[in-house]
């Protein structure tokens, strides 16, 4: 049996990004005592606040913000989904909000650019528009994770938050073989505790494939958050729920769990 074990990290970012960096740092290595083969952090983990900061944390990739994590997927011998960063664009004003795949040896395996910007005026509720700080990109990724699952590849499909919203993305991901894919966030409350768990599940569903979903929790740029950082079977159970506040969670992912679903269910994309 091929089996991927993930850990998902779950962290409450502000403004201060040296010391979030270490916070995320710190949950990586806890993560790892639990030996898992991908270790995956949230949308944003490295600065939640004002756009002024957002654009002055932005850098190239691989840079600093790369650095200290390149140097963990190293010396622990494991993959790191870097939820997403802030990447410098052609627009100084507007850096794209970058998801970044480390490999074992510390390289940029992959990297997807949010293709699907926050511009969301709710009733009650955050008014946004991510588009005046974030220049989108324009493009799905699958990326081959080699010899995670007992020397098996694993196809992950990347996408970060608000994408989730869009199933036609994961399902261009499902045409390219993803059989797991990856949803780092920053969710609201005020829509994660309706949305969320109902929107990870469909995804998962249509697709036949695992989800893997880190979030940021408690407040953040001065919006509530709602964490539950989660991981859904290809059947749509979910396997794996953080509880409130910072930590890690584990679960092991059964490839063949997908073979089986996607044999019962023949929804994927021709």
């Amino acid at each position: 049996m091929s089996t991927l074990r993930v850990a998902l990290v779950q962290l409450a970012a502000d403004q201060d990004l040296a010391a979030n960096i270490e916070r995320a740092a710190a949950l990586v290595k806890r993560a790892a005592d639990e030996r898992p083969q991908l270790v995956a952090l949230p949308e944003m983990f490295s600065y939640r606040g004002p756009a002024s900061g957002l654009r002055g944390s932005a850098t190239e990739l691989p840079g600093p913000l790369t650095a200290p994590f390149a140097e963990l997927a190293r010396s622990l011998d494991m993959w790191i989904l870097l939820g997403s960063v802030a990447e410098r664009s052609a627009d100084p004003e507007r850096p794209y909000n970058t998801s970044v795949l480390l490999d074992p040896a510390g390289q940029i395996c992959a990297r997807y650019r949010k293709r699907h910007l926050f511009d969301v005026s709710l009733d009650d509720g955050p008014s946004d528009r991510e588009s005046a700080r974030t220049t989108p990109g324009d493009r799905s990724v699958v990326a081959i994770m080699q010899g995670v699952a007992q020397e098996t590849d694993v196809r992950i499909g990347l996408s970060v938050c608000f994408d989730l919203r869009f199933p036609e993305l994961y399902r261009e991901m499902a045409a390219s073989g993803a059989v797991v894919m990856a949803v780092p966030a920053n969710f609201t409350e005020a829509t994660g505790r309706d949305h969320w768990e109902v929107l990870l599940r469909a995804r998962a569903i249509e697709n036949g494939a695992f989800v893997v979903a880190p979030a940021q929790c408690g407040t953040g740029g001065g919006v509530q958050t709602h964490g539950r950082s989660m991981v859904v079977d290809p059947w749509g159970v979910v396997i794996a729920q953080a509880p409130d506040g910072p930590g890690v969670i584990v679960a092991d992912l059964d490839m063949e769990r997908v073979v089986a679903v996607r044999r019962q269910l023949p929804t994927q994309p021709a």
